[in-house]
């Protein structure tokens, strides 16, 4: 078990130094702070996905901050990206040579960040506590699950990640993630809407994994010791965010 942190040490100081953040961003809970921190993750997660995508396009940058600028003061920012696909087509329609693939980063990640967003303003700081808490100890619960009886390979996506870690990761989350849930919703929708984060935060996970091996890169960036990109560190909560909300609107 020791062996666990010193090997890891970077990795465990920078997760300690994001927490620190993250639980001053809380404590301060303010919306417009809470929209610039995510609007710093937003700009830094779309340049990593451009690069994954291999895109070049300045007007792709412009675009990205126009839409978080607008999503400050628009009520409903999910209704943001309809907007984005709009243009798009309305560009792909007039001009024959648009790259098509620039619709790429604003799929991902740019919609799953909007939800970050959408959390926090719909159901409150205590939300977003629960969506961190639910994703990481998915995270942190299949390392340690697969590092101690891990032998099924989950997916050929990440070779490393074991089906034993995913079930240990999915448990330990639903476990702690539904009692932190209560704080906002009655028992039985905090346990589903614990379960369902989880486990897409399983896939999130995934999916960015198999976006870097198309591209042929071991992480998405190299911003954050031990960790990778923002991309590296937030892929989880990109499909996590979204189904807590959508959760949350089905069940409340």
């Amino acid at each position: 078990m020791t062996r666990i942190f010193t090997d890891y040490q970077e990795r465990w100081l920078t997760g300690i130094g994001l927490l620190a953040l993250v639980g001053f961003i809380g404590w301060v809970d303010s919306f417009f702070v809470m929209w610039l921190f995510l609007g710093t993750i937003y700009m830094f997660a779309f340049y990593e996905a451009m690069k994954l995508f291999k895109l070049v396009g300045p007007g792709a940058y412009f675009w990205a901050a126009l839409l978080w600028f607008f999503a400050y003061f628009y009520p409903n920012p999910d209704d943001l990206f309809y907007f984005v696909a709009i243009i798009f087509g309305a560009s792909i329609a007039y001009f024959h040579n648009f790259d098509k693939r620039l619709i790429l980063p604003f799929l991902y990640p740019v919609s799953g960040i909007f939800f970050f967003l959408i959390l926090y303003n719909d159901f409150g700081i205590a939300a977003m506590f629960w969506l961190l808490v639910t994703v990481a100890l998915t995270d942190v619960g299949a390392f340690f699950t697969g590092k101690a009886i891990g032998k099924t390979k989950f997916s050929d996506t990440s070779p490393n990640k074991t089906l034993e870690g995913v079930i240990g990761g999915v448990l330990v989350a639903t476990a702690a993630g539904t009692y932190i849930g209560m704080i906002v919703a009655p028992l039985w929708i905090a346990f589903a809407v614990t379960f369902f984060t989880s486990v897409a935060s399983v896939f999130g996970d995934l999916f960015e994994s198999y976006l870097k091996r198309e591209a042929g890169v071991k992480d998405s960036g190299d911003l954050l010791p031990g960790h990778g990109g923002i991309l590296d560190r937030i892929d989880g909560y990109l499909f996590g965010a979204p189904m807590m909300v959508i959760a949350l609107r089905a069940f409340l």
